[in-house]
């Protein structure tokens, strides 16, 4: 039987407030396969990026247990990389520098090999030429590519993926899509992947997680039913229209209960 990737265990998270406890999640029971990407929608609060945090062991669960490859989770993992909403870059760092700077924060220094490797990715996520750019002087999506290169420096089983395209324009937003489904079959990676948008999250996926509101559970599970190579067009059949209204309704729903 194969080992999931990432293992959720009745897993809950409440916080201490100053009004109170703050149930964010409770009795989450979730499994992702290695190599699997799994787009998690719900409504705003309802957990989602919680749900990210403790796989990236950012955070503990208050109940249950979030495991990856059969490990709790207990601390940061090099083997799990993490794209934030804003790319979070250093700006007084080069392209180059940020890209590196895991390595750096890891061991204390970068070497040659290091650079030659993040020029690498960086060329992969279509930023040849922009290696010595300070964040300032880049697009916002040529931002997003710096932090996903960045994410991807120490080569990790997993990526997750906190609503990384949510502050980019319409256009900007379906093209860094495609580009990370390019790197993704490229380089197939588990991935966890916060969206608050249906036709993102079913463009990208394999399986849909619909969140209930806060306290978040799963609420459905559900594979998509679209074939890979995807392209805007497969969006338009009405077997993935019939789908996408599914989905909408889960989602309606549970904001008017």
């Amino acid at each position: 039987m194969t080992q999931d990737a990432i293992r959720f265990s009745d897993a809950g998270q409440t916080f201490r407030t100053d009004s109170g406890p703050l149930t964010a999640l409770s009795g989450v029971d979730l499994s992702i396969a290695r190599h699997e990407f799994v787009a998690v929608l719900g409504p705003s609060g309802c957990g989602k990026s919680t749900l990210l945090r403790m796989t990236a062991g950012l955070i503990k669960p208050t109940e249950g247990t979030v495991s990856v490859f059969g490990l709790p989770v207990t601390e940061p993992r090099d083997d799990i990389g993490i794209v934030f909403q804003q790319a979070t870059l250093l700006p007084w760092a080069n392209v180059e520098d940020n890209v590196v700077f895991p390595a750096r924060h890891k061991r204390g220094r970068v070497s040659q090999k290091d650079r030659e490797h993040a020029r690498a990715i960086i060329a992969t996520c279509g930023l040849a030429g922009f290696e010595k750019r300070l964040p300032g002087e880049l697009s916002g999506g040529m931002q997003q590519r710096v932090g996903i290169a960045r994410a991807l420096f120490l080569n990790p089983d997993i990526l997750l993926m906190d609503e990384p395209f949510s502050a980019l324009d319409a256009l900007t937003r379906d093209a860094m899509g495609f580009e990370l489904l390019r790197l993704w079959q490229a380089s197939p990676k588990t991935v966890l992947f916060i969206t608050h948008s249906i036709p993102e999250a079913v463009i990208l996926a394999d399986r849909v997680v619909v969140m209930s509101e806060r306290p978040g559970r799963v609420i459905a599970n559900l594979k998509v039913p679209l074939s890979r190579p995807r392209n805007e067009s497969s969006l338009r059949s009405s077997e993935m229209q019939d789908f996408m209204g599914h989905l909408r309704g889960l989602l309606i729903k549970e904001k008017v209960a």
